[in-house]
């Protein structure tokens, strides 16, 4: 079994967890776990990029090879020690990733989507943009090029992944113990606090060293407050992805020299100006979410969850077998969907639109596929008949979106 094929089968223990914890959450009527919105949010942007990353994990993995055969410094055998070695360079590596993507503004762009969420359960461990998996895969380069395997370093690799999964929960109890050595769910809630003494610390994976060594570990003293300093108010999957990069060049285009616009990209946080996101929210944003708002529709947006997650599934398991246009087509059909969701949630006015061209893509597919191109006029006139006779859209908003 190959790699997709054996991630096909490992993803969907992932909702077997998140049902657990849901279920305990529940039981214990604890309060400020979960949130709907929140979570189908977090949900959502973890499909994107497990779907997107399909694409490039193949490319990396052939970087590493060329650089390993080409390039390497060592050679390193394949020891059982050689194995404790790996998992404390990549952890080494982690940290040092992990802090610059705090530190560093062009990639906190890509690692804030990580931060935004106000609450810490295992939907928050899916947080995670492509982006953000392309800047972590060029920063493992230096391993190949130490000497490390590329099968040990893809092993490695997803021992990091499973382990930072049970971090992100607040279910476990503290073992204060554990943290004299490992990350524990209580550590790396420190991690995504917004309180002022937690900011920018315990930035490793799976060990605590990293931190005590480099003067930003903190223990969980009171307990935090989950999310951002300034909260981005927006359920948007586009926005959610790019907001901070508009901050970027907002700030950037306010500066006069070279210098100065080079210091906002590849600064700190810090030297941004907080006023500029109100500013491009304003500019942006449309106001039609009301916070009373109640989804009477909620088993919709389920649905387009369970089915991109689903032919998720499918593109993974099939990857190999899919030609290019079926993996494209899948691709833009979920993406679609995605952002349909993280629309509903915001009551965007143009999502009948959005669901036409979803409609229309999914009959494209087949129509491509049979070659028989005249049948397209059957899905546009039907789109036709549907404004100009049944008012779809107009249906839509005030019925499904609640817009009066």
């Amino acid at each position: 079994m190959n790699h997709p094929e054996y991630l096909a089968f490992a993803l969907p223990a992932f909702f077997l967890f998140l049902w657990l914890e849901y279920a305990v959450v529940k039981r214990k009527k604890l309060k400020n776990i979960y949130k709907y919105e929140s979570s189908i949010s977090n949900i959502s942007i973890g499909i994107a990029e497990r779907l997107l990353n399909l694409f490039i994990t193949a490319s990396f993995y052939q970087l590493y090879n060329w650089i390993y055969e080409n390039y390497r410094l060592l050679e390193i055998s394949n020891a059982w020690w050689i194995w404790i070695l790996m998992l404390l360079a990549t952890d080494f590596v982690w940290y040092w990733y992990h802090r610059l993507g705090h530190e560093v503004n062009i990639f906190w762009g890509a690692h804030i989507v990580h931060h935004q969420s106000e609450e810490f359960n295992f939907t928050v461990a899916a947080r995670i943009t492509t982006l953000q998996a392309i800047i972590r895969n060029v920063f493992w380069c230096v391993l190949p090029f130490i000497g490390f395997h590329p099968n040990l370093v893809m092993t490695i690799l997803i021992v990091h992944g499973v382990y930072s999964f049970f971090t992100h929960t607040q279910m476990l109890e503290k073992q204060r113990w554990l943290e004299y050595i490992f990350i524990t769910p209580s550590l790396h809630g420190v991690h995504h606090a917004s309180d002022e003494k937690y900011l920018d610390k315990n930035y490793g994976d799976v060990f605590v060293f990293w931190d005590k060594l480099f003067g930003t570990f903190q223990k969980e003293e009171e307990k935090p407050k989950y999310g951002l300093t300034h909260l981005i108010n927006s359920y948007s999957f586009l926005w959610q992805h790019f907001h901070y990069y508009f901050e970027l060049y907002e700030a950037a285009k306010r500066k006069s020299s070279i210098k100065e616009k080079l210091i906002i990209y590849f600064g700190s946080p810090a030297v941004m100006d907080q006023e500029i996101r109100p500013v491009i929210e304003k500019k942006w944003l449309s106001k039609n979410r009301s916070e009373s708002y109640h989804f009477k529709y909620k088993g919709y947006i389920n649905g387009q969850l369970i089915l991109s997650f689903a032919m998720m599934i499918a593109l993974t398991y099939y990857f190999e077998k899919f030609d290019e246009f079926t993996k494209i087509s899948f691709t833009a059909f979920v993406l679609i969907s995605l952002i349909n969701i993280g629309a509903q949630l915001e009551q965007k006015r143009w999502v009948p639109y959005l669901e036409h061209l979803r409609f229309l893509l999914f009959c494209s597919y087949f129509i491509i596929e049979s070659e028989h191109y005249m049948l397209f006029i059957l899905p546009l006139g039907f789109i036709v008949v549907m404004e100009k006779i049944f008012n779809f859209s107009n249906w839509y908003q005030k019925s499904i979106l609640k817009i009066i």
